[in-house]
């Protein structure tokens, strides 16, 4: 006998008091905390519970009674369903006082930091249309709104309809919403997208199952640079060359300012896609992102972003936080840096002429590849780059062969730095550390780390990307004399 499913409870007129983790907002339902996403501080809303855990439960927003002053209309048709954007319904100023605090909380209740400077949060000139990469999903499992929910009959008056090229539904690897708009990535990204959806259809080509591990078309990733040059990489299952190239071409009559155009063949049943060849069809091997030089009067930095590359995805705003990295750092001219986690190297490239020496070490070696590929543009030689993982490459016997130094600049992925690299951080004892972190409760707890050591001083919080929850945050820490 089916079980009946169990019913969860609904509070009314539960009163928003803070907005949190994941972009969630929180209130408190007797002595326990509730998450529930899309709705605003100052809100009045019956909630309706979805998940009870022992610490705190979640819900979803079943009305409104009293809406805050601080809450705007959405720009985007698909807001409340796709995940990309929690905070657009937020007025903006509100936004940045939401990530400040948020980075204020991290630094104090983890890092149990008390005598610092927070400095206030650097917005963005640009709240929509910001990002320089984006990647879509093709599904043959779109996810259907309730005002989308059509009977099954609809199905063969339009072939397709289940059929979906956007991105994935919050929580569901399966689902995917089909975007009509998008306003995170300057045009042509939506044309692109929408034009790559057309002619599949009109072609009965056929979109990929994740649940069978079927189907032809997977992943389109789109790039821009500040000068307008476009990248394209078509991701597929199978080598078909007459399919793929029949696409491509369709692609570059359409989009003929597509500067560079790839195809990747993932037959993988993941869509990571660094152990793949990507095989340039049209164009150029890479798209040029140019970048303000840190002292008036030098010259600009250019840097190559290939198919694979890391590079900040909001240009523009990339360029003002590592300006204030350098700031930060206050360069003397002979200083030996180590930039960890260096990716392409813009941040080496960017102080290599104020400093006497950089050395830059990442995981991942093609972006080393680029790195020294960037120097080399930018006509920089004293930088130097090794490739493999930073808890192993930094030890003691690395530090006497490269020297100790002076300062370490470091910017890890969301998960932070490994403990390994922390003891090695405080076996070379540099003068300063300059932290950047898109992980603020993780920055903060590797910073604790260090802090038998090293005062933090100074934190600049940077907004990369407006309308989410997520802040990045630049932190300065001295070593203490003795």
């Amino acid at each position: 006998m089916r079980q009946k499913r169990k019913e969860f409870p609904v509070y009314e007129k539960v009163f928003i008091t803070d907005a949190g983790a994941e972009g969630k907002a929180v209130a408190r339902i007797g002595d326990q905390v509730i998450f529930i996403p899309f709705a605003v501080p100052g809100d009045i809303v019956d909630v309706r519970v979805t998940k009870q855990r022992k610490q705190y439960l979640e819900g979803r927003v079943l009305k409104i009674h009293t809406k805050s002053d601080k809450r705007i209309d959405p720009i985007c048709s698909h807001f409340g369903t796709c995940g990309g954007c929690r905070w657009q319904n937020m007025k903006y100023e509100e936004q940045l006082f939401y990530k400040q605090k948020q980075v204020d909380d991290h630094l104090k209740r983890i890092g149990k930091f008390t005598d610092f400077e927070l400095l206030p949060i650097l917005s963005s000139n640009q709240t929509t249309f910001y990002r320089n990469k984006l990647e879509y999903t093709f599904s043959n499992r779109r996810w259907f709104t309730k005002d989308e929910m059509i009977p099954d009959e609809k199905d063969k008056e339009e072939p397709g309809r289940r059929n979906a090229l956007g991105f994935h539904i919050p929580g569901m690897f399966d689902k995917v919403l089909d975007i009509q708009t998008c306003y995170l990535q300057q045009e042509p990204s939506n044309s692109i997208r929408l034009a790559l959806k057309a002619y599949a259809l009109e072609n009965g080509i056929s979109f990929y199952d994740v649940m069978t591990w079927t189907g032809f078309l997977r992943n389109v990733i789109i790039r821009t640079s500040m000068a307008g040059e476009i990248m394209v990489i078509l991701v597929v299952r199978e080598n078909k060359k007459e399919i793929i190239l029949a696409i491509l071409d369709h692609l570059l009559n359409l989009f003929p300012a597509i500067t560079s155009l790839y195809y990747v063949v993932n037959q993988k049943k993941n869509d990571s896609l660094y152990d793949q060849e990507f095989v340039l069809y049209k164009g150029e091997p890479v798209i040029m992102e140019r970048m303000q030089a840190f002292e008036e009067g030098d010259p600009d930095l250019s840097f190559r972003v290939g198919p694979s590359s890391f590079f900040q995805t909001n240009s523009e705003q990339a360029a003002r936080l590592y300006h204030i990295a350098a700031e930060f750092a206050d360069l003397r001219g002979d200083e030996l840096v180590y930039d960890l986690y260096t990716g392409t190297g813009t941040i080496a490239c960017y102080i290599a002429r104020y400093v006497k020496e950089v050395i830059g070490i990442d995981t991942v070696e093609p972006a080393i590849r680029d790195a020294e590929l960037n120097a080399k543009a930018n006509e920089i030689t004293n930088t130097r780059f090794f490739d493999g993982e930073v808890e192993k490459i930094l030890n003691a016997s690395f530090f006497k062969k490269h020297g100790k130094p002076d300062l370490i600049i470091t910017d890890p992925p969301r998960s932070g730095m490994h403990e390994k690299s922390i003891i090695a951080i405080l076996e070379a004892l540099p003068e300063k550390i300059v932290y950047i972190s898109c992980n603020s409760a993780t920055q903060a707890r590797d910073m604790q780390l260090l802090q038998d050591q090293y005062i933090l001083v100074k934190c600049q919080p940077v907004d990369m990307f407006p309308h989410t929850h997520h802040v990045e945050n630049i932190a300065l820490l001295k070593r203490k004399k003795v």
